[in-house]
């Protein structure tokens, strides 16, 4: 018997707990999955062959097994990951801080010889988390600034987040919400959830919910229905969004009784988050399609990870992939100012050169928005290469794919006004004196195929 095989039969089955609690000391019924319970070891590099018996087949593809049995001590996973004992020393200092936790799924993902390996920089604590751990903020987005009631907030006019509970199956290293981490296990009470939905029923302009975490599929299906059908009476509610990474570090959770429940409270949406080629498997890929034929389009929003995906190679890979299994590539998000994660995050400009080289490379479909999530709520901001080299009224020169330079002619706008003043001519965003410094800038000769066009 190979090692990795005795690994595997390392996972013992085990009772699911009766009770976990939320806060306020308010009793979760028996099919929610626990908060924090113990766990046992799982493996990597391995498949269903290593399994012995039938059952314990079935315990690998049961969610509620995977959820019990996550890695959240050292030890443990020093039976999987070969440690050295500074390593373990280190990652127990780190986790006194930010906890471990990772599914024994998530975990077979991981090429347990290689320290750099993508997967396990986002599953795996790193002690740069701790030495680094003074850069940044635990807010960077200042959610608590802009939550109106416990657990909802409201930044943008029309759209609203719900935080149902602060439980994962997986503590990504590169969290927004890390400083949740220090509060336990926590599921909203019914109490909270109520006030939630009345504020939302108050405000008539609100017609986009997002339901998040923590992560929300870790409630149970009957919990999230009663939250989704009363959402769902709010008759100016249009779109209810799900942010939740199941599908990529647990998929088992997409199961025919979750997605039969989703299809009867569309348009349902749901984004999750693919950051790496290698989380791209068949069962992440049959969640996937389950969604998509219960009526749920899947949506991906990358985090732009240092040593992960910050290269145009693996980027293309992913979102190829992503297109493949029927997921749209949506956003890539500069990592957030996170406590804890400076040591994964990129400069920007590495950002915008990876889409910058992916156009023309590849179908536009598969080129996500690259984003920035201002600090202190200041929204999303999205950045592009710059491809439009100086421009007038009257023309463009832009930049292609190729790095070629063309001219462009801008059809004159025959319902605006003419500028009558020389500060209206001045506001004006094509104004001649907004531009000459660029135009003193631009090429002498502007080629485009088989013409070219002399400036002045």
């Amino acid at each position: 018997m190979t090692k990795l095989a005795e690994i595997k039969n390392q996972v013992e089955e085990e009772e699911p707990p009766g009770f976990t609690t939320t806060r306020n000391e308010v009793v979760v019924e028996d099919e929610e999955p626990p908060g924090s319970t113990a766990v046992t070891a799982g493996t990597a590099e391995i498949s269903e062959i290593t399994f012995l018996t039938k059952n314990s087949r079935e315990n690998w593809n049961d969610w509620k097994w995977q959820f019990r049995n996550r890695i959240t001590t050292v030890e443990k996973l020093s039976t999987v990951i070969p440690l050295s004992a500074k390593e373990k020393t280190q990652l127990k200092l780190v986790t006194t801080k930010y906890p471990l936790s990772v599914t024994p799924y998530y975990l077979s993902l991981i090429n347990v010889y290689d320290p750099d390996d993508p997967i396990r920089k986002q599953a795996i604590p790193s002690f740069e988390e701790i030495t680094l751990g003074n850069v940044g903020f635990e807010d960077p987005l200042d959610e608590r600034r802009d939550s109106v009631v416990p657990g909802l907030v409201h930044r943008y006019p029309d759209r609203i987040l719900m935080v149902l509970t602060d439980i994962c199956p997986m503590f990504c290293r590169h969290c927004t919400r890390k400083r949740e981490w220090h509060n336990g296990g926590w599921v909203r009470t019914p109490a909270e959830i109520k006030t939630m939905l009345d504020y939302v029923r108050r405000h008539k302009n609100l017609r986009d919910v997002i339901l998040s975490g923590g992560d929300p599929l870790t409630l149970s299906t009957q919990r999230l229905e009663d939250i989704i059908s009363k959402l769902r009476q709010i008759d100016h509610v249009e779109i209810i969004r799900i942010g939740t990474r199941f599908p990529v570090v647990l998929p088992h959770r997409i199961d025919n009784e979750l997605c039969d429940m989703l299809s009867k409270y569309g348009p349902i949406w749901l984004n999750t988050q693919f950051n790496h080629p290698n989380e791209i498997t068949s069962e992440s890929a049959a969640a996937c399609n389950r969604l998509l034929r219960a009526g749920i389009p899947v949506n991906n929003q990358s985090v732009l990870l240092r040593g992960v995906n910050d290269d145009v190679e693996t980027q293309i890979k992913l979102c190829n992939g992503l297109l493949k299994i029927k997921v749209r590539p949506y956003y890539l998000f500069q990592c957030d100012e996170v406590q804890g994660t400076e040591h994964l995050r990129t400069p920007v400009e590495t950002g915008i050169k990876i889409i910058d080289g992916m156009r023309g490379r590849t179908s536009g479909l598969a080129i996500p928005t690259f984003v920035i999530d201002l600090p202190e709520g200041g929204g999303k901001v999205p950045l592009q290469p710059n491809y439009v080299l100086t421009q007038t009224k009257e023309e463009l020169v832009l930049r292609n794919y190729q790095g070629r330079f063309v001219w462009y002619r801008n059809p004159k706008d025959k319902t605006a006004p003419e500028p009558t003043t020389e500060a209206e001519s001045t506001n004006n965003p094509f104004s001649d004196s907004l531009n000459i410094a660029q135009r003193q800038l631009q090429p002498v000769r502007v080629r485009n195929e088989n013409r070219s066009r002399l400036r002045p």
